[in-house]
């Protein structure tokens, strides 16, 4: 699980909001994108090609 101190400064790479999990914590979440950002051995992928639509 990331640091609630990490994660309080994280920010989506595209539109600059905050994130959050997604329900299973795997991902963390733009709201504003529509954006999921991958989690991979406890690391965000904070990389927009990385990046799955919700929309889908």
């Amino acid at each position: 699980m990331i640091d609630q101190a990490l994660l309080d400064i994280l920010a989506c790479p595209k539109c600059k909001k905050s994130v959050h999990y997604n329900d299973d914590k795997t991902a963390l979440v733009c709201d504003v994108c529509q954006l999921a950002y991958p989690i991979r051995d406890d690391i965000p992928v904070m990389l927009m090609d990385e990046a799955k639509s919700l929309a889908e």
